[in-house]
């Protein structure tokens, strides 16, 4: 696609320190990092968002990711990793290309989701089961 950073990196008009590849799925070092080791996981075929790729394929991406987890946490010395993902701009994904960030963490890091104001909350069974069937119905 025209205009993508990562569909540049693909067809090497980009530099990309890559970490793996196969008919897929290519994985490449984050240029801004948040810790030593920050990868990218990526579709060699265009999809803007999780929600746009073929479930096959996005379950292809996260086995990738889950070995290139362990390998970066043994690589870097970290204490686990994160494995994460924005789809859309209000979740803050700022390239559209799906793009899967396999994330070391360390003891101790200051990275982290932040939760709302007010969080935790319990929610009543309810409230839950009314959430659950409305969202399954949209299935």
């Amino acid at each position: 696609m025209a205009g993508c950073v990562f569909c540049d990196i693909l067809r090497g008009s980009s530099p990309a320190s890559v970490v793996y590849e196969d008919d897929e799925v290519v994985a490449f070092m984050d240029t801004y990092p948040v810790y030593g080791g920050h990868t990218l996981v990526i579709p060699r075929e265009h999809f803007d968002d999780l929600e746009s790729c073929p479930g096959n394929l996005a379950g292809r991406l996260f086995e990738v990711s889950a070995r290139l987890g362990s390998a970066i946490v043994d690589a870097v010395g970290a204490a686990g990793f994160n494995v994460w993902t924005a789809n859309g701009s209000a979740a803050g994904q700022e390239v559209f290309h799906l793009h899967l960030h396999v994330l070391p963490r360390f003891e101790d890091d200051t990275f982290g989701l932040r939760f709302p104001k007010g969080y935790p909350q319990v929610v009543g069974r309810e409230e839950l089961d009314r959430m659950a069937e409305l969202i399954n119905s949209r299935l």
